[in-house]
This record gives C-alpha cells, structure tokens and sequence, in this order.
C-alpha cells in the first residue's frame, strides 16, 4: 500500500507497540460506535466485516477466551480500530470523504499485517461454535450409545 501522509507500515507498528489493556478495553466497550464509523460508507465501508471480525477478536482476547495470538497482533488491531474512532488523526475526520482516507489506510495496513493472525481466529471460531453446537466432538471423546 502506498503511504499516505506517514501512514506505511512502520507508523502502525510502532503505534501498535504503545498499545495498553486498558486500550484493549476501551475497543471493547466502544465497538459500536467503531462500527458505526464503517457502515456510513465512504472508503471505510469496504472493511464492515472485517471490522466486525477485528472487534470480535478484541472482545475474545479482553475477556480471555482467545490468547493464542501474538500480543504486536492484537496492539496492531487496537491501534487501527482506536485510531478510526477518533476524530483527531493525521486527515481530520471532518473533512468530507478526505477525512477518511488515513482512516481506511490504517485499518488496511493493519488487516495485511495481522491476515494469519485473523485467519487463524475464524478458523477458531469455526470449532468453537460447532464443538458449542454439537456437531463436533473433542478429540479423543467417544460416543455413547
């Protein structure tokens, strides 16, 4: 992705790196209002389910559920998704159409950064909601009859 008034890959990194719990934290209590960001269209409206699946990311790792992911992987997440909320970025979100661009570079530098990361969460969440549902029994388990 080409770079966008200092937005490339080394921006988001070392931002990422600053990443807190209580960062973590304010993702997951804020994610609709990130979300509603992304479903007014414009250049952030491309990345409506991949936002969903960010933040569901987020909820799982704040609540524990999912720590099998790198902690740089999850600052990167934290750090794009916090970034979109807030009106005061390198493009003032005020600017019509404009405002979003840096917005929407920084969630696309994030989501090339962390596609394994995520790929591994769907794949994650796959099992569990069948293992929850019953269609997939733990390795080893044995049916009763």
């Amino acid at each position: 992705m080409e770079k966008i008034n200092g937005i490339d890959e080394k921006y988001l990194k070392e931002n990422a790196a600053k990443v807190t719990d209580a960062d973590i934290g304010k993702v997951a209590e804020k994610a609709d209002e990130i979300q509603a960001k992304f479903k007014k269209g414009g250049p952030l409206g491309r990345f409506i389910e991949d936002v969903k699946l960010l933040i569901s990311l987020v909820k799982d790792y704040w609540k524990g559920d999912y720590r099998t992911i790198p902690y740089w992987a999850v600052g990167a997440i934290v750090f794009a998704l916090l970034y979109v909320l807030s009106p005061i970025d390198l493009i003032p979100d005020a600017l019509p159409l404009i405002g979003l661009l840096d917005d929407a570079a920084v969630v696309g530098l994030c989501l090339g950064l962390v596609e394994q990361e995520l790929e591994d969460y769907r794949e994650w969440k796959k099992l569990r909601s069948e293992t929850s549902a019953g269609s997939v029994r733990p390795a080893g388990s044995v049916e009763l009859k």
